[in-house]
């Protein structure tokens, strides 16, 4: 799903002791027992990251769990990106933010899973800025408490100063072959250590 195209930039460590961090096969790493922000719109490239965090945890052994606000995972696709279903759990919230919420302070803390993912793409803005700053301090502490790495996605930054760290991903370009669509080029910035200096991958995925 995502190939690397340039690492000339060496970004900042995630973790420093305790488990290995989780590759995310564009040479920037998400760290464990904490929270990270995956920011990006539409047919940025911001799916293609999610899924090879997924492919690589299931991949090694361990537990998933993705709790989607809005119901569009899309197993078909998980399965082609080589994501181990069996080892996945999905947790459909048909749009309600609340459950959502309740669902992954729930998982996170349970232990048991390498990696909690919790996509609020598609909710509104209005929806998201009522969240309390105190429900993101909550996820953190439990993604802290659990060893679990954490990762909220969506269309922009909610969890702010929570987050341990801030993954941008936005569009380079689309790329054709004849008239036929071959992917997307994107690219990742970790926003959250000041520098916009980022990697360039290609992606299949929105």
């Amino acid at each position: 799903m995502l190939s690397a195209l340039a690492r000339a930039k060496t970004f900042p460590a995630t973790a420093a002791r305790g488990p290995a961090p989780i590759a995310t096969g564009i040479g920037i790493d998400v760290p464990r027992a904490a929270l990270t922000e995956l920011i990006g719109g539409d047919s940025s490239g911001r799916t293609g990251v999610m899924l090879a965090l997924l492919r690589q945890v299931t991949g090694q052994g361990e537990f998933c769990a993705l709790v989607d606000v809005q119901d569009t995972f899309d197993p078909v696709t998980a399965a082609a990106a080589e994501i181990e279903l069996s080892r996945l759990l999905w947790v459909r919230c048909g749009g309600n933010v609340d459950h959502a919420l309740k669902a992954a302070d729930l998982l996170v803390r349970a232990g048991g899973f390498g990696l909690v993912v919790l996509d609020v793409s598609g909710a509104s803005a209005a929806t998201m800025r009522r969240i309390p700053v105190a429900s993101w301090f909550r996820l953190r502490h439990g993604a802290e408490h659990s060893g679990a790495a954490l990762v909220v996605t969506g269309e922009r930054i909610e969890a702010g100063s929570c987050a341990k760290l801030q993954l941008g991903v936005r569009r380079k370009e689309v790329l054709w072959s004849a008239k036929l669509l071959r992917g997307i080029r994107s690219v990742a910035e970790l926003t959250k250590w000041g520098g916009r200096e980022g990697v360039c991958f290609d992606s299949r995925s929105r």
